[in-house]
């Protein structure tokens, strides 16, 4: 995948940390070193999240701020000016939709912007890694899984996803064959993911399904009809 296409898939994750459907702050706890964030400066921006969240405070004041840190109020601006200059934290200007009086207010964009690269390149990095594992066992098949996934599913792999596809033929021992003749029968009944193309994979080991033309008849004989 080019870089351009791993930046957007960053962007994705940046937007769906925004929306709330990625776990946060946990999700800085565990990586902020990685960004270089002192605790404080960690601490600073959970209380910035919290002033928006729950008093709906886009725009704190240092007393306000200082007021809930143990720190003084010079180590606090001193962390809001770096956050700022690190482009961590922004100042915006907005305007009340109700009362269409101007005003200013904190911009976390560029944090979750850092983390979702972060997160994207964990991704990559884990996909890469199996692919490698499983490309030991069968450097010219192997990693052709991976990338054929990836174009029925139309996104990168999840690492969870990566360690199915090397569970099934590390754990299970099926066959390459008889895993992308699942995914082909996936994508014919219309349900392209994981969970139904290991339902698919159980069914045919059940039934001691062991080659491509073993499945296309057990499935041909699942359907009722004759085709080939």
């Amino acid at each position: 995948m080019s870089a351009d296409a791993w930046r957007a898939y960053a962007k994705g994750i940046a937007l769906q940390m925004q929306s709330g459907q990625l776990s946060l702050p946990a999700t800085l706890f565990t990586h902020y070193k990685r960004l270089q964030l002192t605790d404080i400066e960690v601490m600073l921006l959970i209380h910035l999240m919290d002033f928006k969240q729950n008093e709906y405070k886009e725009f704190p004041t240092i007393d306000e701020i200082q007021e809930r840190m143990s720190s003084t109020e010079t180590v606090v601006i001193s962390a809001l000016q770096r956050l700022i200059k690190e482009g961590f934290l922004s100042i915006d200007e907005q305007i009340d939709p109700i009362t269409r009086v101007q005003g200013e207010c904190y911009n976390l964009e560029g944090l979750w912007e850092r983390l979702a690269v972060i997160l994207a390149e964990d991704i990559r990095e884990e996909r890469q890694r199996q692919k490698q594992q499983t490309g030991n066992r069968s450097e010219k098949n192997a990693p052709n899984l991976f990338d054929i996934f990836e174009k029925e599913f139309g996104r990168p792999l999840s690492p969870m996803e990566c360690e199915t596809i090397a569970g099934w033929i590390d754990d299970d021992h099926y066959s390459e064959p008889i895993i992308l003749m699942a995914l082909k029968e996936a994508v014919f009944a219309g349900k392209v993911h994981f969970r139904y193309v290991d339902r698919i994979l159980l069914e045919w080991s059940r039934n001691k399904i062991r080659t491509v033309e073993d499945a296309r008849n057990f499935t041909q004989k699942f359907r009722g009809t004759g085709r080939s």
